[in-house]
């Protein structure tokens, strides 16, 4: 699913995260050391090489809602933008927190002039957050930013299966109407 709002191109689809080709930056849910793990952090840093591990120690730790950047190493994009979503029942308020990571997300790409940005289903695995939850919250906090943006022209949600898809699709329907 394609949509634009504002100039801004929003799509949803389901694939690997790893294999953005053409987007500037991707997004890793990642934990507060920004280490690898499982999931979507590990898959990023896998992909990525040592390098980024390297980079990323400095940065660490952080905090739920906060989000840094590095350079992507061997993945197909320049950036990796690392954000640390709340834990579900854990985090509180956990909305809030979970909004926070895709401004700032989208803030540090903006900062950087991308064009472009590449988000995963943010604490929906590992962090135990309500997939309708986490998709209501991602896909309403990207669509009121997206007015504020000037430099990025694409947000692609990257979902783990066609389940996840499905689910951020009806949201954005939603939302629209």
């Amino acid at each position: 699913m394609k949509i634009s709002i504002c100039g801004v191109n929003l799509e949803i689809l389901s694939g690997d995260i790893v294999e953005q080709q053409g987007f500037d930056a991707v997004v890793n849910a990642a934990n507060a050391e920004l280490r690898s793990g499982g999931g979507v952090a590990g898959a990023i840093h896998s992909a990525a090489g040592p390098e980024l591990w390297k980079e990323c120690k400095s940065m660490a730790p952080i905090k739920p809602g906060e989000a840094v950047i590095t350079k992507a190493y061997e993945l197909p994009n320049k950036h990796v933008i690392h954000c640390l979503g709340p834990i579900y029942g854990v985090d509180e308020p956990a909305s809030e927190l979970l909004a926070r990571c895709y401004i700032n997300a989208l803030r540090l790409a903006e900062e950087n002039s991308l064009h472009s940005i590449a988000f995963p289903a943010i604490s929906a695995g590992a962090f135990g957050y309500p997939l309708r939850e986490a998709a209501s919250v991602a896909i309403k906090t990207v669509i009121g930013e997206i007015p504020k943006l000037n430099s990025i022209k694409d947000i692609r949600f990257v979902l783990f299966d066609d389940t996840a898809r499905k689910v951020f699709e009806e949201v954005l329907e939603e939302s629209l109407f």
